[in-house]
């Protein structure tokens, strides 16, 4: 297969990685609206930590190999981490909606952009500065903090965005020394670990056709992983990474179709200027590379 083959191949499975993702949101939206968002999170880790170790036992050198790291402290604050992110964004889905949420998450390559100076010491040239800048802006209009409107429950899903942003920057630092499959591993064990300890206290019975949208949210979580792995051995990220914007789409589309929330003109302005802060971004990075 030619390498434009294999790029056409990783976006398409990108984009196929985005609807599965946003499928996800959906349904965690719902069921975290009718039950405790701990006891969803911790659900769908248990999945998530079953996948990643079949994952490991298949991989050259087994679950040993996975398992090793000189740095298990933070690897296992990662892991922690992403739990954590993962329930701010769901309960952010909850009482801010699907649209609102995700137009504020994505911006959190440009949180990345911003910290991976004191975090990890790259330099960030004026250019992206100015990108970081037009991303805030549009988070800003967003948010709309000096309209007499402003929702402070606005706040969480930037809480996540920062959280998820902090999370990417540790996994490039921890790639300094351990494998794509060590960080993949500790990132589900120890996510389902911290999950399954503080989501315990929070079961509550679930009714029969909801145990069947639990199941197809492990399903899709599963499913959005593998994608995205076949998706990075296809294609260079840089090359894929701006097809994930595709997510505020589907995600949008469901959040007016299903739960009948409204686009507003300010999401739409604010969501525009920080993808295209988030693309020109990526561009500096790669042609930088």
């Amino acid at each position: 297969m030619t390498q434009q083959n294999n790029t056409r191949a990783g976006i398409a499975l990108m984009i196929a990685a985005t609807v599965v993702f946003a499928l996800q949101d959906g349904i965690s939206r719902h069921l975290a609206g009718n039950y405790n968002t701990y006891m969803v999170v911790m659900i769908r880790y248990w999945f998530f930590a079953a996948f990643v170790i079949a994952l490991a036992a298949r991989s050259p050198g087994g679950l040993k190999a996975a398992t090793q790291t000189n740095q298990l402290g933070l690897q296992v604050f990662r892991g922690v981490l992403l739990a954590t992110e993962i329930c701010v964004a769901v309960y952010a889905f909850t009482v801010l909606g699907l649209i609102d949420s995700m137009a504020v998450f994505i911006c959190y390559p440009l949180l990345v952009a911003a910290l991976s100076g004191p975090v990890l010491g790259e330099q960030v040239g004026w250019r992206r500065w100015v990108a970081i800048g037009v991303g805030c802006i549009g988070v800003l209009i967003i948010l709309q903090p000096g309209a007499g409107v402003f929702n402070p429950w606005a706040i969480i899903p930037l809480i996540s965005a920062l959280l998820f942003a902090l999370y990417g920057l540790l996994t490039r630092y921890a790639a300094r020394k351990d494998t794509a499959a060590t960080s993949f591993f500790w990132t589900g064990v120890a996510g389902a670990v911290a999950m399954t300890l503080v989501g315990m206290w929070f079961w509550e019975p679930m009714a029969r056709a909801d145990w069947a949208w639990m199941a197809v949210l492990c399903v899709s979580g599963v499913l959005g992983h593998w994608l995205l792995i076949k998706c990075y051995e296809m294609a260079e990220a840089s090359a894929v990474q701006p097809f994930a914007y595709f997510h505020l789409v589907w995600t949008a589309i469901i959040g007016i179709s299903v739960f009948g929330e409204a686009l507003r003109p300010a999401v739409i302005l604010g969501a525009a200027l920080v993808v295209a802060a988030g693309l020109f971004t990526l561009w500096r990075e790669r042609s930088q590379g």
